[in-house]
């Protein structure tokens, strides 16, 4: 990393990947001594600042979002990933967990910055999730031996189509953290589940409200934030996240029988905002807890079509290809896959602000 970042910039890549938006680096680009790298994020992204006017992050958390990239050190995986949710009006940096999403462009990023080659006409790589543990594989097209980001894949919650990313992400820890189908947790029946992302399944109305709300009418209820937050709090060390008032997980999911066409309508609390859509591996999670039955969501959904599970949300519909199995001693065991779209919006030097 260059002494002076700020006088010389440090080369960065902005993607959409998937629903979101972040930005990307080499791992050597940035400081080895962690205090040191939340700083700098956080003067290149604005933060602290609900407006981000200072920085390149965009005064959402679906786009203040950083994804750290490097070749790995193991055999088991080509590329390493750190996901890094960055606070807009608080000066946090989270890594309690991952993104689904940026993690569609992982793939093209790497190959773009020479960490791994290209293969015509499709590369597959091997991705290690640094923040969780699991292993994904990517598979990008790269006709030519560069990345192809036009294609027909259209996902709800982006305007447009692009290239057809299809990601499978492997969980090796069992993906219900109490081993309960349903706990009670501050007065609220809950399913805790993990399939790649901590969530917290709720019954919508328990919570007063009938499932169709848009983000914007339920980051308005108050009294509804307020409870959601106290069953998070409560329920975040039984999947074993401590301080959860400092952390981005557990992400609670207001559940409600389907209106739209699929399986499952879903309200997503990320924790402070409502998501605009749903996350992949969010969705992984809801749709394997729609499979084991006796949860909150297998109560609410419609029976699944095959592999398949429909998830309704504010943007459209995301169709998760997740599983739920129980292995010989009973325990409930999950893997995903899914289809995003990834782009490189910029390439160039960012320029972090002198100080915060």
């Amino acid at each position: 990393m260059p002494a002076d970042a700020v006088r010389a910039g440090i080369p960065c890549m902005l993607m959409r990947g998937g629903t979101s938006k972040g930005a990307y680096f080499v791992a050597t680009d940035l400081p080895d001594d962690r205090a040191a790298r939340d700083d700098l994020l956080l003067r290149i992204m604005g933060s602290p600042d609900p407006r981000q006017i200072d920085g390149i992050g965009g005064a959402h958390p679906l786009t203040s979002k950083v994804a750290i990239v490097s070749v790995s050190d193991t055999d088991d995986a080509d590329i390493d990933y750190l996901f890094l949710q960055i606070g807009v009006d608080e000066p946090v940096v989270g890594d309690a967990q991952t993104c689904g999403n940026l993690l569609a462009g992982i793939g093209p990023f790497a190959i773009e910055r020479g960490l791994i080659p290209a293969v015509e006409p499709e590369t597959t790589l091997r991705i290690r999730l640094l923040n969780t543990g699991d292993t994904a594989t990517a598979r990008i097209p790269t006709p030519d031996g560069v990345v192809d980001y036009d294609g027909d894949l259209a996902i709800d919650g982006v305007p447009g189509v692009g290239c057809a990313i299809d990601l499978s992400v492997t969980r090796e820890a069992a993906v219900l953290p109490t081993g309960n189908v349903v706990d009670e947790i501050a007065g609220h029946r809950v399913t805790l589940i993990d399939n790649g992302m901590p969530v917290v399944l709720l019954d919508a109305t328990e919570f007063g409200i009938e499932g169709g709300e848009t983000p914007a009418e339920l980051e308005e209820d108050e009294d509804l934030r307020a409870e959601v937050e106290r069953v998070r709090l409560a329920a975040a060390p039984r999947m074993g996240v401590q301080d959860a008032g400092g952390q981005t997980v557990p992400k609670m999911f207001l559940l409600s029988p389907p209106a739209a066409g699929g399986d499952l309508r879903t309200r997503a609390f990320i924790p402070h905002r409502v998501h605009t859509s749903i996350g992949v591996l969010m969705a992984a999670s809801v749709a394997a807890g729609a499979r084991i039955p006796g949860t909150i969501a297998h109560a609410l959904a419609a029976p699944p079509q095959g592999d398949v599970t429909v998830l309704e949300h504010p943007g459209g519909l995301f169709t998760a290809r997740a599983e739920a199995m129980q292995d010989e001693a009973g325990i409930w065991r999950g893997a995903s896959a899914s289809e995003r779209t990834a782009r490189k919006l910029f390439d160039g030097r960012v320029f972090p602000r002198p100080r915060r």
